[in-house]
């Protein structure tokens, strides 16, 4: 019976401890629960750009101010020869070259040798000359024997006429042979089977198209040579759909070359192409320049500045003034005891260290003069 009643007991302290374990972990959870931060709360209505520091007055503002200026178009270009000056040089007979005394890139002058031919065709018009020749020498005797035949009475004026229109139609064919030797090059009293071909200008050879020992055809492209006069160039720029309105025959533009950072090149539109390329939606705008030097060379890269003949009003501020982040360009604004950052659309850098705001900023606003100092400031807090 005793055995029974402290079995019981033990059972009975073992519960009372079970149960007070289990209240111990109760407390001890709600404990930590009430412990713990408050959660998250999302303000909305809240601007992002708007930025309170401690001492605003340690960030100096300037005023932004406006400028009259004539509006600026870039646009790249290619140096491309003036097709106007270009002079092709064919061979004046069809055969084989056998020298060759001027190579691509080389300057030449008028009437220097460019090439030798030998030809078929030579032999072929030395052959046409001397029967010219000989005909007109045979129909010279037989006119002055018909004269002297008239004069006498012997033949009646119709056997002169005959012999006359002979001699006349002898002439034709000597003079047309001659000059068809003067013109590949050739003295009809030294006959040759070589033409010898000349510079027609001088100029730049820009383009080659033979080689020792190979064929050429008489007054045939492709062209042996092609001679430019490279006292004026072409600048040929695209320029998109949506600037073309801007450009005008005979515009003002200034050509900076990547060859030649420091100079500045004076040109004039030429022509604006009237078909857009399909793909790009830009339009060939050619520019003509003169090249004082000769030191523009052909495919040398190009950037035209066109300017406008109206100014129009814009904003400058310091350039300092500007932030530039993540590609994009802002100015920080006071706004009732705080800054505003405002994206702003920079345009070109100014003397004394200015910089042209397009759009985002207007004359007379007061901005921070050093916005870089200011984001680091932010950046630190």
């Amino acid at each position: 019976m005793n055995r029974l009643l402290t079995f019981e007991a033990t059972i009975c302290i073992g519960l009372g401890l079970l149960l007070t374990g289990c209240g111990r972990n109760v407390t001890a959870q709600e404990n930590s629960a009430a412990s713990a931060p408050p959660p998250a709360t999302v303000v909305t209505g809240f601007d992002v750009t708007d930025i309170q520091v401690d001492h605003p007055e340690q960030f100096p503002l300037v005023a932004a101010t406006e400028r009259m200026a004539a509006p600026e178009l870039n646009v790249t270009g290619v140096v491309s020869p003036d097709v106007s000056r270009q002079v092709p040089v064919p061979s004046l007979a069809t055969g084989r070259v056998i020298e060759i005394d001027a190579r691509l890139g080389d300057e030449v002058s008028k009437d220097q040798l460019l090439f030798k031919v030998r030809s078929t065709d030579v032999a072929g018009a030395y052959s046409d000359y001397r029967q010219a020749v000989k005909n007109e020498e045979l129909t010279k005797v037989q006119l002055n024997r018909a004269q002297i035949l008239y004069d006498h009475g012997a033949v009646p004026k119709s056997t002169l006429e005959v012999a006359q229109n002979g001699e006349d139609n002898a002439v034709v064919v000597l003079e047309t042979t001659t000059e068809h030797l003067r013109l590949m090059g050739l003295d009809p009293d030294h006959p040759t089977g070589i033409v010898a071909v000349y510079a027609p200008i001088t100029g730049t050879i820009t383009d080659q198209e033979i080689t020792n020992q190979s064929g050429v055809q008489a007054l045939s492209a492709p062209n042996p040579f092609t001679i430019s006069d490279m006292s004026y160039v072409w600048i040929v720029c695209d320029v998109y759909e949506n600037d073309i309105a801007g450009i005008h025959m005979g515009d003002a533009a200034n050509i900076r070359l990547n060859a030649f950072p420091g100079q500045v090149f004076k040109g004039r539109v030429g022509n604006v192409g009237a078909i857009l390329d399909p793909n790009i939606r830009t339009a060939k705008v050619r520019i003509e320049v003169p090249n004082a030097g000769m030191i523009m060379r052909l495919g040398m890269f190009a950037t035209a500045t066109f300017r406008s003949q109206k100014e129009e009003m814009h904003t400058q501020v310091p350039s300092a003034a500007i932030l530039h982040l993540h590609d994009r360009d802002w100015v920080f604004v006071p706004a009732q005891g705080k800054f505003h950052r405002t994206e702003v659309t920079s345009g070109a850098s100014l003397p004394n260290q200015m910089q042209e705001v397009l759009t985002g900023l207007r004359p007379g606003q007061q901005v921070v003069s050093n916005a870089g100092t200011l984001e680091n400031a932010i950046e630190n807090e």
